[in-house]
């Protein structure tokens, strides 16, 4: 290969070395062949620009090295270029795949992302977002905890997208509750199961939707069905609830989570338990360890990166985020080891 042809460093190189600064939006122009104006509506704003129009300016961008200067974006437009995802638990892996998609969607568009935990607690979730709000240009909220009236009052300031959490007055993105709960609670009547427990987070705006649906959905196909809450979604809080879940006298369990029914099979196992012999058990969300639990567990499976990718577009569109709609994405039901037909 000839040392001689240049290439899209070198490119970059010249153009620094010609401007004495980093590329801009008027190199890249010069590049494609089109109006800077193009090139900013390509950047700043996506969707707005013809999508091989800005696919070619994206990737002039990258060979140039551009990146978006966010304190130059902010000064003609009041914007920072920076949103932030707010969620009840940073170490919850249900968590990850959602934030990888709309991580992916902020740099594609030249945005950054910002996490910031709230510990499942309803005020500091309040306070967290009322601190954010002057820095940032919207805010995606995950399984939120706060009442779709404080969410509306701190939307008016700036815009704010639910994810996995679904509230009149905002836009957001949630896996189809009403399809996934009916394959679920048909597959338990189908192994011949007549009696229910639902493990519910006590005192959670998400978790009344899954409770009332499951009631609904239980008593529409014959099932007895029990509520029992946890104190918290995590792994802790499910092995806490096997005392109850024993005296209740249900041949199968719903749990909130995968780490509540991470929890009830490690605590059923200490006990001396044999699953689903016992009792069965169907987690939600298919976490990476779903499959990896004793038994693997059977559960509800949560299109996580594609929430966390249509949210985020949302988000980041001027007029999507201020008008409240829903998308409803499907879940689906993967069965394993953890589900059989009861023994008594």
């Amino acid at each position: 290969m000839s040392t001689d042809e240049p290439n899209a460093s070198q490119d970059a190189a010249a153009i620094d070395g010609r401007i004495g600064r980093r590329p801009t939006i008027y190199d890249i122009a010069q590049r494609v062949g089109l109006n800077p104006s193009t090139v900013s509506r390509a950047l700043n704003k996506p969707g707005r620009t013809n999508a091989a129009t800005e696919e070619k300016i994206r990737a002039a961008a990258a060979e140039l090295g551009y990146r978006v200067n966010p304190m130059a974006r902010a000064l003609p437009t009041g914007l920072s270029g920076t949103y932030a995802i707010v969620l009840p638990d940073i170490t919850n892996p249900v968590h990850f795949e959602l934030i990888r998609g709309a991580e992916q969607v902020a740099r594609r568009s030249g945005f950054t992302l910002i996490v910031s935990e709230t510990e499942g607690a309803a005020e500091i979730e309040l306070e967290t977002i009322e601190t954010l709000q002057p820095s940032v240009d919207g805010l995606l909220v995950v399984a939120s905890r706060l009442d779709d009236d404080s969410l509306a009052a701190l939307a008016a300031s700036k815009p704010i997208v639910g994810a996995n959490h679904s509230t009149p007055s905002l836009p957001s993105v949630t896996p189809d509750l009403e399809s996934g709960l009916t394959d679920a609670l048909d597959h338990l009547r189908d192994l011949g199961h007549r009696s229910v427990a639902y493990l519910g987070l006590g005192g959670a705006w998400i978790n009344r939707a899954r409770w009332e649906l499951t009631l609904d959905l239980a008593a529409a196909r014959g099932l007895g069905v029990v509520e029992i809450t946890v104190d918290e979604p995590t792994v802790a809080g499910g092995a806490e609830s096997l005392r109850r879940v024993r005296a209740s006298g249900v041949t199968a369990v719903l749990a909130y989570n995968d780490l509540v029914a991470h929890g009830l099979l490690r605590a059923a196992r200490s006990s001396g338990l044999q699953l689903p012999e016992a009792f069965s058990v169907i987690g939600f969300d298919d976490i990476f360890s779903a499959e990896l639990a004793v038994p693997a567990l059977t559960t509800l499976r949560s299109p996580l990166r594609e929430i966390g990718t249509r949210a985020m577009e949302t988000l980041i569109d001027p007029e999507r985020s201020r008008t409240p709609t829903k998308v409803v994405l499907p879940l689906e039901l993967v069965v394993r080891e953890s589900t059989a037909a009861p023994t008594r």
